[in-house]
């Protein structure tokens, strides 16, 4: 597999709105977010002035959330505060357990999907987030149990996210399958898995390093709200 540089992994929400989520982007300026029903994580340049900050204003609109993922910009004093969440971005180096006893997600499956996340919460989805990249599940007697999908596709990167699993289907290996098939997914491509994981979350950062996922950098996702 050719090597990628992971430079692009300290941008990659802009990274991915440039390039392979192009399509999905709205801009003005420098700028950029992903359409409303997609995803609220937005971009600015690593340098963004007064005027940056008004473009993504009237991209987002009064009062809505502009979700900057990691980006380390300071916003206008006028910009709310709403969450500070400190986490881990990790790169898998190879590794972890085959995904086998999955099935793929569509948009015929979106329901279930979105009463999954509001179940366990793994992080923002929103009814069309799936169309970042590939989701897939595993299903107990038709039931969806569980289920992860690709995000950000930074070049020669792809995230793996939104791994979760329905409270009562816990303890079985389900999301080491998911991640698994999804790793596999990937790496055919040529391309390298890494995800993002809360800080505090140690059970699931035992389980990513024990899947071949190492620490690349710590990193501060932030959300504030458009005066």
């Amino acid at each position: 597999m050719a090597d990628a540089d992971d430079v692009v992994l300290d941008d990659p929400v802009g990274e991915s709105l440039r390039g392979r989520h192009a399509h999905l982007a709205r801009r003005l300026g420098r700028a950029a977010t992903y359409l409303a029903e997609v995803s609220t994580f937005s971009a600015l340049p690593a340098d963004p002035g007064p005027a940056e900050w008004a473009d993504l204003a009237r991209l987002l609109g009064r009062g809505e959330l502009a979700d900057m993922f990691s980006s380390p910009a300071a916003p206008p004093p006028d910009w709310e505060p709403v969450f500070v969440l400190e986490g881990l971005q990790m790169i898998w180096a190879g590794g972890g357990e085959t995904g086998t006893g999955v099935v793929e997600l569509g948009a015929e499956d979106v329901p279930e999907m979105l009463d999954l996340v509001a179940r366990t919460r793994p992080g923002p989805f929103w009814p069309r987030t799936r169309e970042l990249g590939a989701y897939v599940g595993i299903r107990d007697n038709g039931a969806l149990v569980a289920m992860a999908g690709e995000r950000l596709r930074p070049p020669g990167w792809t995230e793996i996210s939104t791994v979760c699993t329905a409270p009562e289907a816990r303890g079985r290996g389900y999301a080491a399958r998911l991640i698994g098939a999804l790793a596999a997914r990937v790496t055919s491509r040529n391309e390298r898995p890494f995800l993002h994981v809360a800080e505090a979350n140690t059970q699931a950062i035992a389980l990513y390093e024990r899947l071949g996922f190492k620490t690349r950098r710590h990193v501060t996702f932030r959300g504030f709200r458009v005066p």
